[in-house]
C-alpha cells in the first residue's frame, strides 16, 4: 500500500512537467540579398497559460535582445533593440520577426524565445538550434564602371559636336571669302562697247561703231 502510494506521488510531477512544456522549431538558414528577413518561430504549448512573451536574441550566447512582443486575448505590444529594426507579429502557433535595413554585420546566429507568463507556472522553451541569418552586402563598386563610362560617351559626343562645329564654320568662312571675291572681280568689270547718241539710233550706224562729236563741226567758222 504504502508502495503504491509514492509509485503515484513520483508520476504526479513529471505529468505536469510534460503538460506545461513549450517547443519551438526554426529555419536553420535564412539568406537575406535585400536587408529585409522575416524569420519565423514555430512553436507549440499545450499548458493554459494566457499571457505570452516572444523575444529574439543574437549570438550563440543570446547575449543581445533584439525585440520582443508580448500578449493576451486583447492586447499586445513590441520593442526593439534601438540598433535593430525589428517587428514581431503573433499567430496562434508562431511569432514572425520582421527585420528590415539590416547590414553585413548584423550576420549571426538567431534563436526565438517563447514565455508563457500568467498564470502560475512560469515556462519557456529549451534552446533551439537557432537560425543563422547571412546577410549579404549590396556592392557598390560596380557603379563605378557605368560612370567610368558614361563620362566617357559624354567625352566622346562633346568632341564630335566640337568638331562637327569647328568644320562648319571653316566651310562658311570658305564661301563667305569665295563669295565676297566674286563680287570684287564683278565690281571692276566695265562694259567697253561703244554707244552712239540715242537721237542717232535709226541713222544706220551700227551699234559697234564709234559716235562723233559733232558739236565741234557747226562751232567752226570760214
Amino acid at each position: 500500500m504504502l508502495l503504491g502510494i509514492l509509485v503515484v506521488l513520483y508520476f504526479i510531477p513529471a505529468a505536469d512537467v510534460t503538460e506545461n512544456k513549450i517547443l519551438v522549431a526554426q529555419h536553420p538558414l535564412l539568406i537575406v540579398a535585400n536587408k529585409t528577413a522575416n524569420l519565423v518561430c514555430n512553436y507549440s504549448y499545450n499548458g493554459t497559460g494566457k499571457e505570452f512573451r516572444a523575444s529574439l536574441h543574437k549570438g550563440t550566447d543570446s547575449a543581445v535582445e533584439v525585440c520582443f512582443i508580448s500578449w493576451n486575448k486583447t492586447k499586445s505590444s513590441s520593442n526593439s533593440n534601438k540598433e535593430f529594426n525589428c517587428q514581431g507579429t503573433f499567430y496562434e502557433d508562431k511569432v514572425i520577426f520582421n527585420l528590415w535595413n539590416m547590414n553585413a554585420n548584423q550576420t549571426d546566429i538567431y534563436f526565438c524565445k517563447i514565455e508563457a507568463m500568467y498564470p502560475p507556472p512560469y515556462v519557456y522553451n529549451e534552446k533551439s538550434n537557432g537560425t543563422v541569418i547571412h546577410v549579404k552586402e549590396t556592392p557598390i563598386q560596380t557603379q563605378e564602371p557605368r560612370s567610368a563610362i558614361s563620362y566617357w560617351v559624354m567625352v566622346a559626343v562633346t568632341g564630335l559636336l566640337a568638331f562637327y562645329s569647328i568644320l562648319i564654320t571653316a566651310i562658311f568662312i570658305s564661301y563667305w571669302q569665295k563669295s565676297k571675291k566674286n563680287r570684287y572681280h564683278q565690281s571692276d568689270y566695265m562694259n567697253m562697247t561703244p554707244r552712239h547718241p540715242p537721237y542717232q539710233k535709226n541713222k544706220g550706224y551700227p551699234s559697234y561703231a564709234p559716235t562723233r562729236d559733232y558739236t565741234a563741226y557747226r562751232s567752226w567758222q570760214p
